[in-house]
């Protein structure tokens, strides 16, 4: 199986993750599950280019976003590379990919809603939020089978909270700030395809998490599992 790790730079980097260092953990992880990886820091160039990738992971920032210090302002993408990168992320779907989706990628790629659409939320400047990063606990929650077996965690990490949901999630794992409960991990399948996304991986100390790892090796196995069954309801 092919698997395309999208890293953040340029646009889509920023002050505070470094995203090289998170996908490389990524990409061991994901090698380790049996999938051929290959990592690029193209976003857009590696959405029009996917092919016949099977899983598609997504590790970067909002375009909106200052830069990490000393580095230049980049171009704002032309038009074409917008084009190519929306149509070749719509054929993925339409014919069945495992999307993962990260932390930032919450955020990320605001110039294709489709994206968005497919994680079914997205970080909203001034309404979302995370409080100081630190160990926390992750509370698995739900019937899905990536949550089989998972016990409740700890893990030091950025925890987002107040995720504007557009759609429909089957929550995997939740936190829990100030009495209320958050969505940190969640799946959903969208036609042939399935999706993931999981709010953890601030930096690499998420990853050292073993109960971290073993939860993204099972949705890895889920996601794998495209296109997704169909159900004859007649």
């Amino acid at each position: 199986m092919r698997a395309v790790i999208l890293s953040g730079s340029g646009r889509y980097a920023d002050p505070w993750h470094r995203f090289a260092e998170t996908s490389a953990a990524l990409a061991g992880i994901i090698g380790g599950a049996g999938y051929h990886v290959e990592v690029s820091d193209d976003l857009l160039g590696g959405l029009a280019d996917l092919g016949d990738a099977d899983l598609l992971v997504v590790n970067a920032g909002n375009p909106d976003n200052p830069q990490p210090e000393g580095e230049p302002e980049p171009p704002a993408p032309t038009d074409a590379r917008l084009t190519a990168a929306a149509a070749g992320l719509d054929a993925a779907l339409a014919r069945g990919i495992g999307l993962l989706a990260v932390h930032a990628a919450a955020s990320t790629l605001p110039e294709l809603p489709a994206f968005g659409r497919a994680l079914g939320a997205r970080w909203i400047e001034g309404a979302s939020w995370h409080p100081p990063i630190g160990e926390a606990t992750v509370h698995l929650v739900g019937t899905h089978p990536i949550a089989e077996g998972v016990a409740d965690f700890t893990v030091f990490d950025e925890r987002y909270s107040g995720l504007r949901l557009d759609g429909v999630i089957e929550p995997i794992a939740e936190h829990e700030e100030d009495g209320m409960r958050h969505p940190l991990v969640w799946a959903r399948e969208l036609g042939a395809s399935r999706v993931v996304y999981d709010a953890l991986g601030h930096d690499t100390r998420s990853y050292d998490s073993p109960e971290h790892r073993e939860l993204l090796t099972r949705a890895l196995d889920w996601l794998s599992r495209v296109p997704a069954p169909t159900f004859d309801a007649s």
